[in-house]
């Protein structure tokens, strides 16, 4: 009968290394590909704020690993037809049980905002919950780049004569 503790060494290393693929994207967070691009900025007012939970794409890496872990977990039980019919049942049990660790890893929480723009078209954007927190009337700032926007608490405005340069010293 083969040896239980290689198998099972390998099946955390896969269970490991696949767990390293779940991805959570915040508001705050930039990604290096927007560095040094501009971007589109729209004034408004929020509508209405709705709290709302974000769930990640099924990638289906948990039902396969959870499958994995199972299956050989199973097959190294009992003598060898035991081990067949454990192993098939390890990895079922071990497909759903990886599958719901999967969903419930990729939720976080999310943010629906109605929001009004200064030319009076409504907009709704969706997105995580970061640090700032909005609530209706506050105005906030659109910005958005390709397909990708975001939104964050207006800046104070500044006057024009503040953009220009100071004269220099004996003009």
């Amino acid at each position: 009968m083969p040896s239980f503790a290689p198998r099972l060494s390998l099946t955390v290393l896969i269970a490991a290394l696949l767990s390293g693929c779940a991805v959570h994207h915040h508001a705050d967070t930039r990604y290096r590909g927007e560095v040094a691009r501009v971007a589109q900025v729209q004034e408004g007012t929020v509508i209405s704020v709705r709290a709302v939970r974000l769930q990640a794409q099924p990638t289906g890496a948990g039902t396969m690993t959870g499958a994995i872990v199972g299956g050989v977990a199973g097959s190294s039980v009992g003598g060898h037809r035991e081990s067949l019919a454990f192993g098939a049942l390890g990895a079922l049990l071990g497909g759903v049980i990886g599958s719901a660790i999967e969903r419930d890893s990729g939720q976080h929480q999310g943010v629906e905002l109605i929001i009004q723009l200064r030319n009076g078209e409504r907009i709704a954007i969706v997105q995580s919950t970061g640090e700032e927190r909005f609530a209706p009337g506050d105005a906030v700032m659109l910005i958005h780049q390709g397909r990708s926007a975001r939104v964050t608490r207006a800046l104070a405005p500044v006057a024009p004569e503040a953009t220009r340069p100071a004269p220099s010293p004996g003009q």
